[in-house]
């Protein structure tokens, strides 16, 4: 292995952890749990989750959603997909009925992270 690789790939490096009320999210490993229970996500799933969390309170429209996190050629998606990954995203979070729902929309404009 070259020397400047093996380096790069060094174990020792914190993790980027966030914990909000019962959720807990490792960036590095893509982990997200919810009350000790792995919630397995799709890659946009994760995304969104992390966009949004990673910046609390601010509202981020669909266009800006599709921009960070379809930063490929988006012209497929729309609003549609957008609600649809956020519908799923939240039935995973919601392990029981009286859990938050931790992404709040904003009627005509786009999403946020909002902890109850």
């Amino acid at each position: 292995m070259h020397p400047h690789l093996k380096h790069a790939w060094r174990q020792d490096h914190p993790l980027t952890e966030i914990r909000e009320g019962d959720l807990y999210i490792c960036l590095e490993h893509r982990l997200v749990i919810v009350r000790e229970r792995e919630i397995a996500l799709t890659v946009k799933e994760f995304d969104i989750l992390l966009l949004l969390i990673m910046n609390p309170k601010r509202v981020f429209t669909y266009e800006l959603i599709m921009d960070l996190v379809w930063n490929e050629d988006y012209t497929y998606y729309s609003r549609k997909a957008i609600n649809n990954h956020v519908s799923n995203l939240r039935k995973k979070l919601k392990s029981r009925p009286d859990d938050p729902d931790y992404i709040k929309s904003v009627t005509g404009i786009g999403y946020k992270f909002a902890l109850p």
